[in-house]
Protein backbone atom coordinates (compact mmCIF):
# COMPACT_ATOMS: atom_id res chain seq x y z
CA UNK A 1 0.00 0.00 0.00
CA UNK A 2 1.38 3.00 -0.58
CA UNK A 3 0.04 6.71 0.76
CA UNK A 4 0.47 10.17 -1.21
CA UNK A 5 0.10 13.60 0.07
CA UNK A 6 -0.37 16.06 -3.18
CA UNK A 7 -2.32 18.91 -4.33
CA UNK A 8 -5.34 18.31 -6.69
CA UNK A 9 -6.97 21.28 -8.67
CA UNK A 10 -5.11 23.40 -6.05
CA UNK A 11 -6.19 21.49 -3.09
CA UNK A 12 -4.61 19.34 -0.57
CA UNK A 13 -5.20 15.60 -1.28
CA UNK A 14 -4.52 11.92 0.49
CA UNK A 15 -4.30 8.98 -1.90
CA UNK A 16 -3.82 5.66 -0.95
CA UNK A 17 -3.25 2.64 -3.32
CA UNK A 18 -4.23 -0.89 -2.32
CA UNK A 19 -3.52 -3.88 -4.45
CA UNK A 20 -6.69 -6.11 -3.52
CA UNK A 21 -6.30 -9.97 -4.43
CA UNK A 22 -10.06 -9.35 -5.47
CA UNK A 23 -11.70 -8.49 -8.59
CA UNK A 24 -13.26 -5.16 -9.42
CA UNK A 25 -17.35 -6.53 -8.99
CA UNK A 26 -16.85 -7.74 -5.74
CA UNK A 27 -14.83 -4.72 -4.45
CA UNK A 28 -17.33 -2.43 -6.27
CA UNK A 29 -19.62 -4.06 -3.78
CA UNK A 30 -18.33 -3.27 -1.22
CA UNK A 31 -17.21 0.45 -1.79
CA UNK A 32 -20.99 1.16 -2.89
CA UNK A 33 -23.62 -1.08 -1.13
CA UNK A 34 -24.76 0.89 1.73
CA UNK A 35 -24.65 -2.29 4.21
CA UNK A 36 -20.83 -3.46 3.32
CA UNK A 37 -20.23 0.40 2.94
CA UNK A 38 -21.22 1.19 6.28
CA UNK A 39 -18.98 -2.04 8.14
CA UNK A 40 -15.73 -0.31 6.93
CA UNK A 41 -16.66 3.39 6.45
CA UNK A 42 -16.46 5.80 9.19
CA UNK A 43 -20.45 6.41 9.27
CA UNK A 44 -22.96 3.93 8.95
CA UNK A 45 -24.87 4.38 5.80
CA UNK A 46 -28.22 5.18 5.80
CA UNK A 47 -29.16 5.94 1.79
CA UNK A 48 -27.68 5.81 -0.89
CA UNK A 49 -28.89 6.71 -4.44
CA UNK A 50 -26.78 4.72 -7.15
CA UNK A 51 -26.29 7.53 -9.28
CA UNK A 52 -23.93 10.63 -10.74
CA UNK A 53 -26.08 13.32 -8.87
CA UNK A 54 -27.38 10.92 -5.53
CA UNK A 55 -27.86 11.65 -2.34
CA UNK A 56 -25.68 9.83 0.19
CA UNK A 57 -26.68 10.20 3.85
CA UNK A 58 -24.25 9.01 6.66
CA UNK A 59 -25.51 8.38 10.43
CA UNK A 60 -22.01 8.78 12.95
CA UNK A 61 -24.06 7.25 15.47
CA UNK A 62 -24.39 10.30 17.73
CA UNK A 63 -27.21 12.47 15.94
CA UNK A 64 -25.32 14.09 13.50
CA UNK A 65 -26.55 13.15 9.83
CA UNK A 66 -24.22 13.98 7.09
CA UNK A 67 -25.29 14.33 3.55
CA UNK A 68 -22.50 13.84 -0.08
CA UNK A 69 -23.56 13.75 -3.48
CA UNK A 70 -22.84 11.54 -6.22
CA UNK A 71 -20.29 13.37 -8.96
CA UNK A 72 -19.63 10.15 -10.40
CA UNK A 73 -21.11 6.62 -10.75
CA UNK A 74 -18.99 4.29 -13.14
CA UNK A 75 -19.52 0.75 -11.91
CA UNK A 76 -17.34 -0.75 -11.62
CA UNK A 77 -14.61 1.50 -12.10
CA UNK A 78 -15.21 4.72 -10.31
CA UNK A 79 -17.69 5.82 -7.39
CA UNK A 80 -17.01 9.80 -5.93
CA UNK A 81 -19.08 11.71 -3.85
CA UNK A 82 -18.96 15.38 -2.47
CA UNK A 83 -19.45 15.25 1.32
CA UNK A 84 -21.47 18.54 2.87
CA UNK A 85 -20.46 19.67 6.10
CA UNK A 86 -23.64 18.52 8.44
CA UNK A 87 -23.55 21.76 10.31
CA UNK A 88 -24.63 23.15 7.02
CA UNK A 89 -22.54 26.34 7.04
CA UNK A 90 -21.21 27.47 3.86
CA UNK A 91 -17.94 26.74 2.48
CA UNK A 92 -15.77 26.92 -0.34
CA UNK A 93 -15.40 23.74 -0.92
CA UNK A 94 -16.79 20.36 0.26
CA UNK A 95 -14.52 17.30 0.89
CA UNK A 96 -14.74 14.93 -1.92
CA UNK A 97 -13.83 11.40 -1.83
CA UNK A 98 -12.76 9.38 -4.92
CA UNK A 99 -12.49 5.42 -5.37
CA UNK A 100 -11.35 4.09 -8.35
CA UNK A 101 -11.03 0.11 -9.47
CA UNK A 102 -8.62 -0.92 -11.74
CA UNK A 103 -8.01 -4.23 -12.88
CA UNK A 104 -4.55 -5.80 -11.98
CA UNK A 105 -3.61 -9.29 -12.44
CA UNK A 106 -6.18 -11.60 -10.74
CA UNK A 107 -7.32 -8.73 -8.50
CA UNK A 108 -8.15 -5.16 -8.78
CA UNK A 109 -6.03 -1.73 -8.02
CA UNK A 110 -8.10 0.25 -5.30
CA UNK A 111 -6.87 4.24 -5.37
CA UNK A 112 -8.93 6.49 -2.74
CA UNK A 113 -8.57 9.70 -3.33
CA UNK A 114 -9.48 12.36 -0.29
CA UNK A 115 -9.65 15.99 -1.31
CA UNK A 116 -10.05 17.86 1.75
CA UNK A 117 -11.69 21.05 2.32
CA UNK A 118 -9.89 21.72 5.61
CA UNK A 119 -5.97 20.56 5.26
CA UNK A 120 -5.18 21.14 8.94
CA UNK A 121 -7.28 17.85 9.02
CA UNK A 122 -4.40 15.87 6.85
CA UNK A 123 -2.50 14.19 9.44
CA UNK A 124 -5.67 12.88 11.51
CA UNK A 125 -7.39 11.73 8.09
CA UNK A 126 -4.69 9.79 6.80
CA UNK A 127 -4.09 7.33 9.70
CA UNK A 128 -8.07 7.74 10.01
CA UNK A 129 -8.62 6.14 6.25
CA UNK A 130 -5.82 3.87 6.66
CA UNK A 131 -7.63 2.17 9.38
CA UNK A 132 -10.92 1.99 7.18
CA UNK A 133 -8.99 0.56 3.97
CA UNK A 134 -7.92 -2.00 6.44
CA UNK A 135 -11.36 -2.89 7.67
CA UNK A 136 -12.35 -3.00 4.06
CA UNK A 137 -9.38 -5.55 3.37
CA UNK A 138 -10.21 -7.50 5.96
CA UNK A 139 -14.22 -7.32 5.16
CA UNK A 140 -13.22 -7.96 1.11
CA UNK A 141 -11.46 -11.29 3.26
CA UNK A 142 -13.85 -12.67 5.24
CA UNK A 143 -16.73 -12.29 2.84
CA UNK A 144 -17.60 -15.02 0.39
Amino acid sequence: MSTTTTIIDGRPALQFERHLKHGREKVWLAVTDPRHLSQWYPFRVTQLEPRAGGRIAFDDGEGTVYTATITHFDPPRLFAFDEHDPDGKEREFDDHLRIELRDEGVGCLLVFTHIMADPSTADSASGGWQTCLDKLEAQLETSG
